[in-house]
């Protein structure tokens, strides 16, 4: 449809009054704004158009709303993941600290046991080494007491005599006491009588050592020498020491002569 005069209207007439458009006469800065409402479609149509509430211009845009809630929720979540990692970790540390401490335990018992083994094996060759001293030293006493008693007391070697004739047995025959020559008269003072009803010698034999004798038959000998009686003697103690086992002391040696002399 056309005007009466047959032109046109023109678009982006100029303001009335001459004045020059302003830069703001189809776009309304916010800040300028008072309070505004959403426009819907069914406003041109009559239609009820649901109450909106007013908003200001400068009140924040839904999505900018929309933007701090998802910020919320993201420091929400990075929250509940630090505390989940903390928890985890915690267990996992106990765990691994659990571990340990029973490996370190089984290392320290495996060391304890093989030092308290070993220990115990020197502690054992420290005692066997103090008993054989020790028995020693007993069998050295017990040696000068012997002594002392054959010379204080030479009629027990009669008695040993005695003893070594009673020990045969009732068949034997063609007895021999052989004795030291040096006690041959005590010990035929001293078992006349049982020499007698045996029917055994008395011999004198220089190479027995004094306080023994050694008594044969044709049935076996009994030799009750003091060497062979010594020996059983301290055998029973747990070591061994002859009767002249004592050691000498050891010679002094030349000193070498020295080089070019």
């Amino acid at each position: 449809m056309t005007s009466s005069s047959g032109k046109a209207p023109q678009r982006g007439a100029p303001a009335p009054g001459g004045a020059r458009a302003s830069a703001y006469a189809r776009f309304i800065p916010r800040e300028e704004l008072g309070a505004f409402a959403a426009w819907s479609p069914g406003a041109l149509s009559g239609g009820a158009v649901p109450d909106a509430p007013l908003r200001r211009a400068t009140d924040q845009p839904l999505g900018e709303a929309g933007t701090g809630s998802v910020a919320d929720q993201l420091a929400a979540q990075l929250r509940a993941a630090r505390q989940s990692g903390y928890q985890d970790g915690y267990r996992d540390g106990l765990v691994a600290l659990e571990a340990f401490k029973q490996t370190y335990a089984s290392q320290v018992t495996a060391q304890l046991g093989v030092l308290t083994e070993a220990y115990q094996r020197e502690l054992d060759a420290q005692q066997q080494q103090m008993a054989l001293a020790v028995a020693a030293a007993a069998a050295h006493v017990a040696r000068q007491v012997v002594r002392a008693e054959l010379t204080a007391r030479p009629d027990l070697i009669a008695a040993v005599a005695q003893e070594a004739i009673d020990t045969l047995l009732m068949s034997a025959r063609h007895i021999t006491v052989r004795v030291h020559p040096d006690e041959h008269a005590l010990i035929a003072q001293g078992t006349g009588d049982a020499l007698a009803a045996r029917g055994a010698r008395l011999v004198a034999d220089a190479t027995l050592t004094r306080g023994g004798c050694l008594v044969e038959s044709d049935i076996g000998a009994i030799d009750a020498t003091l060497q062979t009686r010594w020996s059983r003697a301290v055998a029973a103690l747990g070591c061994e020491s002859a009767w002249e086992g004592e050691a000498s002391p050891a010679a002094p040696t030349a000193p070498e002569p020295e080089a070019g002399a």
